[in-house]
């Protein structure tokens, strides 16, 4: 994970293929042997791996962003800071997250026709049903999971329980990318009487993804290690995870697991990695996660006002520019102490 999450947070980010040889090499010291293969085999397809963190930290941030725990993020090596190495939901959902982002922007840069070694996927074809068939281009779902699973499941080592923890929520993100995905027609017939139409598969966009990857964070499940208790076990049997509490189901490939219980997030701590919410702006009518009883863990808030001048009253003219007037108004700001 430390490999694919630094390429996010690299200077060496790719913004267009003209600076593609500039950059590469830089890039690539981030990620393992195996990952700079995978590039090396797939021409295009680092611009998508590195859109796809991008999009993921920036939904990481989004659903976070009335809690305690607002996905903070720092330049340099170690994007997420010190979060990313503890076994908590929060690194549960950062592992979903970022797996999600890599299959979902791999998968839409096939059909768009950005990485030489995938296209969209054609498999599907011929009657759909009695008024509709296949056709179109359908994003591959498959070769982003595929490529996903193989790139970023590939930067975890080791065989402890945090091992197994990342490989599930890795594999959660990319699970649920695909289920999220839905069917999209176009209709042909006289004056649009739509007596046949053409459907194919489409991407859920990375917020219907990450909406559900946030529930799954509220209901992630707490696990340890199984024990079949039995010396005739493979590796691989031995190699599960089962719930802490007996008396609860297995955790489904849906699921966010994770072992360890998370820091409160209430006040800054070098040693836990946390920033704190000091500063934090907060809702001081709401009794939710945003309001400043809870976001500010019970320290109090300090209130003050702002002016603030923004474009106002805006007319078009025809033809071609727009005029507006400057408003200024005043708003009130509640901020943690």
């Amino acid at each position: 994970m430390g490999g694919i999450v630094n390429i996010a947070s690299s200077t060496n980010l790719l913004t267009d293929s003209k600076s593609l040889q500039l950059v590469l090499e830089p890039s690539l010291q981030l990620l393992s042997r195996k990952q700079r293969r995978l590039i090396r085999q797939n021409p295009g397809i680092l611009h998508s791996v590195s859109g796809g963190l991008q999009s993921a930290v920036r939904e990481c941030k989004w659903q976070f962003r009335n809690r305690r725990w607002n996905c903070p993020t720092a330049p340099g090596p170690h994007l997420f800071g010190k979060i990313v190495n503890r076994g908590c939901r929060e690194t549960a959902f950062i592992f979903a997250i970022t797996s999600a982002g890599v299959t979902h922007s791999v998968a839409r840069s096939c059909s768009e026709g950005s990485i030489e070694s995938c296209t969209c996927d054609y498999r599907r074809r011929g009657p759909g049903g009695p008024d509709w068939h296949w056709g179109g281009c359908s994003d591959n779902i498959d070769f982003g999971r595929l490529f996903g699973r193989e790139f970023v499941d590939s930067g975890e080592k080791g065989r402890d329980l945090r091992f197994l923890m990342n490989l599930h929520n890795n594999e959660a993100g990319r699970t649920t990318v695909f289920s999220e995905m839905r069917q999209e027609c176009k209709c042909h017939g006289m004056s649009g009487s739509c007596t046949v139409r053409t459907c194919w598969m489409r991407l859920p966009t990375l917020r219907a993804v990450g909406d559900v990857l946030r529930d799954r964070f509220d209901g992630a499940s707490r696990v340890l290690y199984g024990n079949r208790g039995n010396n005739r076990a493979s590796r691989a049997e031995l190699l599960r995870l089962e719930p802490e509490d007996p008396a609860h189901k297995p955790p489904s490939p849906h699921d966010l697991v994770y072992f360890e219980k998370s820091p409160n997030f209430c006040t800054y701590s070098g040693r836990l990695g946390t920033v704190g919410t000091a500063g934090r702006a907060c809702n001081s009518s709401s009794p939710a996660l945003d309001g400043c009883e809870l976001l500010c863990c019970g320290r109090g808030h300090r209130t003050r006002t702002q002016r603030v001048t923004e474009r106002c009253n805006c007319t078009f003219h025809w033809c071609c520019h727009v005029s507006c007037r400057n408003c200024t108004h005043t708003r009130v700001l509640h901020e943690c102490l």
